[in-house]
């Protein structure tokens, strides 16, 4: 994952992260916790078994769309299983976290894990950072002034008011997600294990579409579908936003060492065990992009120590409630989307890309 990236070029800043991370070490925070992922993979083979055999059982029935619903839910929470494999955090072997990755993206959620690794693998690399971080170079929004200036006719159109648009947008974001899977896996692209990757994919699918059209009459297929695919993107679109968006932005130049590269740009979600749950222990941002293979179970009780180390180096530790983050991150989509339009033959640095 990014365990081999610089901490930065100052040799004092860099002794920083060194120190945390001797701390974190000696807490046992990156011990593997086999016994909770074993819990919570079993949790979502039940429940996915479950769903099922209540589809099967209901037959043509409009209750199927609760059960469309539930099952975005489920499918979401195999994805969040995928996440923790693809940055090694469930088991020491490389082969067996690629095993449990490729079957709970692949066969159980429709998405390529070998084309959302090297994306991921990016984006943590240089979150938040411009012309490197591909999580803020999603069309059609816009997350700097620079790339609103950019747009024209319809593309600027959506940007102006983007901030309206971003909740429903995320309900295409599951088909989205498919759709650049099989691009992934057709493509000329170099993927390792295309075929056992196109394989999956074929399975999920194909046994996805078969059973809903075998089952359901195709008024309720149909339904069922729009249900399920909407609500899976938003619930991930959720999930995930919450993260950066809102958070400063770097240029692509600039020289911040690992640690505070890492914290500043990244926002903690305050919530209970609850909201671990149903974010997948991404509300816990920034100690994950500290140590990115730390167990999701374990990101909880490193945050006080991470928090109480940033508040003697004098970083910012910004950490809000869900709804307040959502927040952020629409009045930051409603700022760029309210720029004004860049003058002709105007340059100069973008104002929404911050040196800290």
């Amino acid at each position: 994952m990014v365990s081999d990236i610089s901490l930065g070029t100052d040799r004092h800043r860099g002794s920083d992260y060194a120190e945390l991370s001797r701390q974190v070490r000696a807490a046992g925070l990156l011990e593997r916790r086999p016994g909770y992922y074993a819990l919570r993979i079993g949790l979502v083979v039940g429940a996915l078994a479950g769903l099922g055999v209540i589809f099967v059982r209901l037959g043509q029935s409009w209750w199927q769309l609760a059960v469309a619903a539930a099952l975005a839910v489920v499918i979401a929470q195999a994805g969040f299983v995928g996440h923790d494999a693809g940055h090694r955090q469930i088991a020491r072997s490389r082969r067996v976290n690629d095993l449990i990755g490729i079957v709970h993206a692949n066969l159980l959620t429709g998405i390529s894990y070998g084309w959302w690794v090297d994306k991921h693998n990016r984006h943590h690399a240089h979150p938040n950072t411009e012309g490197k971080d591909p999580d803020i170079t999603v069309a059609p929004l816009s997350f700097t002034t620079a790339q609103a200036r950019r747009q024209r006719g319809v593309g600027a159109l959506i940007v102006r008011h983007q901030a309206y648009l971003f909740f429903p947008l995320l309900l295409l974001e599951g088909l989205h997600l498919h759709a650049i899977s099989l691009g992934a896996v057709l493509g000329p692209r170099r993927l390792a294990r295309r075929g056992v990757e196109a394989g999956l994919l074929a399975l999920h699918l194909g046994g996805y579409l078969a059973a809903v059209f075998l089952v359901l009459s195709p008024a309720q297929a149909v339904a069922f579908i729009v249900v399920n695919q909407g609500l899976l993107g938003l619930y991930l679109g959720c999930s995930f936003a919450p993260n950066h968006k809102g958070m400063p932005i770097l240029d692509a130049d600039d020289n911040l060492d690992y640690l505070r590269r890492q914290v500043v740009t990244s926002r903690n979600v305050r919530g209970g065990r609850l909201l671990d749950a149903v974010l997948g222990g991404l509300n816990y941002q920034i100690e994950h992009h500290l140590f990115p293979s730390m167990p999701c179970p374990s990101l909880r009780r490193a945050r006080p120590l991470i928090q109480r180390y940033c508040a003697e180096k004098n970083i910012g530790y910004h950490e809000t409630s869900l709804a307040r983050s959502w927040a952020e991150g629409l009045r930051h989509l409603r700022d760029i989307g309210q720029s004004e339009p860049q003058p002709a033959g105007r340059s100069g640095r973008d104002e929404t890309t911050r040196r800290l």
